[in-house]
């Protein structure tokens, strides 16, 4: 066992690499879980316990000397690596050109619909995605038996008091209020979260544009307009909006928004479930109960808001047919997007 000690020392002494790559090689071979020195301690185990201390020794003394070398092997070819780079002839050949990366296709679709409604006066208004009871559910005029709060609908953090994942940016518009008086036109992106099953038309993680326009004088036809005027930037001029009745605790009346699909050019696919239309975003006029908790008199004021899911405007912009692709980070998907930089 000696003689295999001092071989393999007389081959670390010698070894003269002339790449990095060598280096680590030689290193995975000699010190490596599979490797010589591996192969010489598990020998170790079967000699006799006379001999243990003298091979102990030269054993460690084998281990630190092929670290040693090893080190300094590496140390050696970066300096001369460095000292080639230091000495360039001909400082005016050009740079070798670096490849830009693409923007996300929700940042571009995010910061058109931002560009779209700052033309119309809003600014941008942030929030915490980490929220509380009163800025997500009980400042917008939810009752205690609505369904979105229960666990089955929304990431609770900690109980009494309630704090959770924020399932819409509404709580920045509620923000606002609290800080800002009449009038006000916001714009609020962010990150949202709910508990659903994940699907190629829905994610428990997706992003939100909620938009809030609060003053005197403000009616349902100033809502219609601006939401037409936003569909027909976003989608072209040939896009055509459709307002339904619905329902939305902070707001009264309220309304779902559809836009025609241009996936299928309105004759009906499995996006837009046959119909021709997909639903974008919900809207209405802001309840004045919600006016009052925040501080602003219902009397005085009237208002309107507005919030939609990016992940959808994009889908109906780009063409993408299952949500999940963004987030995948598959660098095929997203390069597709280089173009739009």
């Amino acid at each position: 066992m000696t003689d295999k000690i001092n071989d393999l020392l007389r081959r670390v002494e010698e070894f003269d690499p002339r790449t990095v790559a060598e280096i680590e090689d030689f290193r995975i071979k000699v010190l490596g879980k599979k490797g010589e020195l591996t192969a010489l301690m598990e020998e170790f185990k079967t000699v006799p316990a006379e001999q243990k201390r003298e091979l102990g020794q030269q054993l460690n003394r084998l281990k630190a000397a092929a670290t040693e070398r090893i080190n300094a092997l590496r140390e050696r070819l970066r300096d001369a690596e460095a000292e080639n780079a230091s000495h360039i002839e001909d400082m005016s050949r050009p740079g070798s050109a670096e490849q830009l990366g693409s923007r996300h296709p929700i940042s571009l679709v995010r910061n058109q619909i931002v560009e779209v409604f700052a033309r119309l006066g809003y600014t941008v208004a942030e929030g915490p995605e980490i929220e509380d009871d009163w800025h997500v559910f009980s400042a917008l005029n939810f009752p205690p038996e609505h369904p979105a709060r229960d666990m089955q609908d929304t990431f609770f953090i900690e109980k009494n008091p309630d704090i959770l994942l924020r399932t819409h940016t509404s709580s920045i518009q509620v923000r606002t209020m609290e800080r800002q008086k009449p009038p006000i036109r916001v714009i609020c992106p962010g990150r949202v979260f709910r508990n659903e099953a994940i699907s190629y038309r829905a994610h428990c993680i997706f992003h939100q544009i909620e938009g809030l326009y609060i003053d005197e004088g403000v009616s349902f036809a100033d809502l219609k307009q601006s939401l037409l005027y936003f569909a027909k930037e976003i989608f072209g001029e040939q896009a055509v909006i459709r307002m339904r009745p619905s329902y939305f605790p902070f707001t009264e009346p309220s309304a779902e928004v559809d836009v025609s699909c241009n996936l299928c050019g309105g004759k009906g696919c499995n996006v837009c479930k046959g119909t021709g239309w997909l639903e974008i975003m919900g809207c209405g006029m802001v309840d004045p109960n919600v006016l009052k908790a925040n501080g602003i008199d219902p009397d005085k004021y009237s208002g309107f808001a507005f919030g939609m899911g990016v992940e959808r405007i994009a889908m109906l912009k780009y063409g993408v047919r299952d949500l999940r692709l963004y987030f995948e980070n598959d660098v095929r998907f997203l390069h597709q997007f280089d173009s739009a930089l």
